[in-house]
């Protein structure tokens, strides 16, 4: 029990600070500007993706990624879907230190606070925490996985069609939809050798879901903040595992520690989500600053220097 603990806070971490590394490939990659972003009709950009791959940072994040997936799983084959999604809520909390560190991005006491309030539901969760339910399904639940999926990916796609603010944090919604469904797949996967893989229909389901859903999380964060993107992915992916582990895959807590696994629950989810705030105040402050003075070109001078950074040839 107390390994899988430390592998889902191993995980939190992980995608915490790879979402921030995203969040600067992406707005590298992009080849659209904030205010073409923040238009309707824009929709998904397959080619975002492309020219992610060719950045040292995004392959970077995508290495600990992976580190962070492979924890899941090990969290997963031990704990209940409550536990572990909750405690991915805490990669929000990572994600707001991480970016107040490397974007140089300023978080006021209600953000610390927050950040306390998702350490104290996780230390909850991880004194209540039973072991996990069932992880055989049938057929009919495997379906609707593929199903949920389908549905994913049409709403992504149509959504990414919306104007800002309401893009971001819709299509960050729908890709923590997705990462639900990538959740509970892994959560029912039938074991990891090749053979059980292939035959497995919940591994095709997982790996469809996380391609679909990463490029939905990369798409919101274009021209939005990452962290009002990421709260809304991590309320999205928190709340219907953890019903679906309760109520079709038998997931319980210790003994007489219901209320204080629902407590924890709700702490790590609502001071995780309580950070988007950050995000939006974050942007709010920066487009508030005065703008450099205009050099004797007429450019400004920051835009000028990123206007050279980007006719750079590529090394």
């Amino acid at each position: 029990m107390l390994g899988s603990l430390v592998a889902a806070l191993v995980s939190a971490l992980c995608y915490g600070i790879a979402a921030v590394m995203q969040a600067i490939a992406v707005r590298a990659a992009s080849r659209r500007t904030a205010e073409v972003a923040g238009e309707a009709g824009q929709g998904v950009d397959p080619g975002l993706l492309v020219r992610m791959l060719r950045q040292g940072l995004f392959l970077a994040s995508i290495a600990i990624d992976l580190a962070g997936f492979v924890a899941q799983l090990i969290a997963l084959r031990n704990l209940p879907l409550f536990a572990v999604q909750a405690i991915m809520a805490s990669n929000l909390a990572v994600t707001a230190v991480f970016a107040a560190w490397l974007m140089k991005m300023r978080l006021a006491l209600r953000e610390w606070l927050a950040v306390a309030g998702v350490v104290a539901g996780v230390a909850l969760l991880g004194l209540s925490a039973g072991a996990q339910g069932a992880s055989r399904v049938g057929s009919v639940f495997q379906l609707w996985l593929i199903i949920s999926v389908v549905i994913v990916g049409v709403a992504g796609f149509a959504v990414a069609r919306l104007p800002n603010p309401v893009r971001t944090p819709a299509l960050g919604a729908i890709a923590g939809l997705g990462y639900a469904v990538l959740a509970v797949s892994a959560r029912v996967l039938p074991g990891f050798s090749p053979m059980q893989l292939i035959k497995s229909p919940a591994a095709y389901t997982l790996a469809a879901a996380g391609i679909v859903s990463f490029l939905l999380y990369a798409t919101a964060l274009e021209g939005g903040s990452v962290t009002t993107a990421t709260a809304a992915v991590v309320l999205a992916e928190t709340m219907p595992p953890a019903v679906v582990g309760v109520l079709f895959l038998g997931d319980t807590t210790r003994h007489g520690l219901a209320v204080v696994a629902g407590l924890g629950f709700a702490l790590a989810v609502v001071c995780a989500v309580a950070l988007a705030r950050f995000g939006e105040a974050s942007e709010s402050h920066r487009h508030s600053e005065p703008q450099p003075e205009p050099d004797e070109v007429g450019q400004p001078v920051s835009r000028r220097a990123a206007l050279a950074h980007s006719e750079r040839p590529e090394g």
